[in-house]
């Protein structure tokens, strides 16, 4: 991860476990538009510190989309104006965050406020003191380790199926139901350990993969219908504009899964997937790589990160085309 010239520590795993087993009030952050491993992280560890005997509360700049609402999350919203009245922060701690970018309008609110981040990504730049290991499949791995230690410690006395189910979902989603080529043998160790708890994972990986909403399927057959190739079908991209968005009444959170329609394409080595939130020259991009080429490395040339497989950028650009031009050049280019 960048940002080895600032003043943060890359803190130890021992280390991060004493710092989670001090008893503060906590609050837990994770990016916006979190997908399931930055929420499923951030609940699981939310029950660990409850269960732990202190108070704790996750926050997002944007809800809890329809398709993870299964998640048992004890919150009726993830947005900081709903945090209940009573609870006082005595630190924050940030969850599956890469860089200060991706915490949205969070990020201008907390930074220089952040006691602690946990995550998985190999590009990203450091804003706190964390604990931070890119050969985790996922961050639901590495909170994961953390409650079997805090188990082994005496700072818990169980961990609830709750916890459990969060942290397979997690792992689950990130890995792509356990395809991706982030999975190593001791991510199938720990699914194992999690399925041994006895939590529902076929229903789990149903929810996940195998259940969409009419509307989240009408998204995705917006995008493939507004799918190109290009270079000789290597790149696969999908523009998703505001005009297309505001025509049919889709949500943001409906365009999340556009990246697995482009990648899903025969043949494609490099999926791209750009969609223009508001009527603003401001484009999302998503990346996704079935071959050698880092796409991490590609979304750092456009002010971005994530890993090599997986990675995403925010683009400026007057329009769409514009911004799909800047990112097939830089992709040809990698």
């Amino acid at each position: 991860m960048s940002g080895a010239e600032c003043n943060y520590s890359r803190l130890g795993f021992s280390e991060t476990v004493d710092i989670l087993c001090e008893k503060k009030s906590t609050l837990i952050l994770c990016h916006t538009r979190p997908d399931c491993d930055a929420i499923g992280s951030a609940l699981a560890l939310k029950k660990l510190l409850i269960a732990a005997g202190m108070d704790a509360y996750c926050i997002c700049d944007t809800e809890l989309p329809h398709r993870l609402r299964f998640l048992p999350t004890e919150q009726d919203s993830l947005l900081e104006e709903n945090i209940p009245v009573s609870f006082n922060a005595e630190r924050v701690i940030t969850v599956d965050t890469a860089s200060p970018a991706q915490l949205g309008s969070l990020g201008d609110r907390f930074i220089g406020q952040i006691e602690l981040m946990i995550d998985h990504h190999g590009r990203g730049v450091q804003y706190a003191n964390g604990y931070i290991l890119p050969d985790a499949s996922a961050t639901g791995e590495i909170i994961f380790d953390i409650s079997r230690e805090m188990l082994r410690r005496g700072a818990i006395a169980e961990i609830s199926k709750d916890i459990d189910f969060c942290l397979y979902a997690a792992i689950s989603s990130d890995t792509g139901c356990f395809k991706y080529s982030s999975v190593t043998p001791k991510t199938h160790k720990t699914a194992a350990s999690l399925i041994e708890s006895g939590i529902d994972t076929a229903k789990i990986n149903h929810l996940l993969f195998d259940s969409k909403s009419m509307m989240q399927l009408k998204a995705e057959k917006l995008g493939f219908d507004n799918l190109t190739l290009h270079d000789s079908g290597r790149i696969a991209v999908i523009t998703f504009p505001y005009a297309l968005k505001a025509e049919h009444g889709i949500a943001d959170e409906y365009l999340e899964t556009l990246i697995e329609v482009a990648r899903s394409v025969e043949g494609v080595e490099v999926a791209v997937a750009i969609r223009q939130p508001k009527d603003e020259r401001v484009f999302r991009c998503s990346m996704r790589s079935a071959s050698e080429t880092d796409v991490s490395a590609i979304c750092a040339v456009l002010g971005g990160g994530g890993h090599v497989k997986a990675a995403g950028c925010t683009i400026k650009a007057d329009n769409i085309e514009e911004a799909k031009r800047l990112v097939l050049e830089a992709v040809k280019k990698s």
